[in-house]
């Protein structure tokens, strides 16, 4: 993790990791409920990956909202960036806006490096407490478990 400390905490933060799996994989497990519901804490995703069009996360119980917000960027199966609030606490959902950006890049030999960065915390510090070291980690280290071996990780 790489991350940018400012005097209201981590504004930018960097996570990566390879995975073997091609990027139409790893692109869709970002972006289809049958893998996010399956790595990202039950969540479900809900969206068309299209720029401009939304971008809804689901608690596992499929009616509460975890997150609402629109794709700013769209380019599959490569890179897709996309606003943050987390809507399921209700401090970090008073707070501003953060954004995600996931980029893919095809290596040798099957592998592809995925890179996730959460940046625009300057105002969001509980969000950027929460996401931070395990909080991403967790997640990314679900979806390379998920997309290599086929079964979610452990808890």
């Amino acid at each position: 993790m790489t991350t940018t400390t400012t005097e209201t905490g981590v504004t930018t933060q960097v996570y990566q990791v390879f995975i073997n799996a091609t990027p139409e994989a790893i692109w869709d497990a970002i972006t289809k409920p049958e893998f996010t519901t399956k790595y990202f804490h039950g969540a479900s995703v809900e969206t068309t990956g299209e720029a401009g069009t939304p971008l809804r996360m689901y608690a596992p119980d499929g009616v509460t909202l975890w997150g609402d917000e629109l794709i700013q960027e769209s380019d599959p199966p490569r890179r897709l960036v996309v606003g943050w609030r987390s809507l399921y606490d209700e401090e970090m959902a008073a707070e501003e806006r953060s954004r995600v950006t996931w980029e893919i890049e095809p290596r040798e030999c099957g592998l592809c490096l995925l890179t996730v960065v959460h940046d625009q915390l300057e105002h969001s510090p509980k969000t950027a407490a929460s996401v931070s070291g395990e909080g991403w980690m967790h997640v990314l280290s679900g979806l390379k478990t998920l997309l290599e071996t086929g079964r979610p990780m452990e808890a």
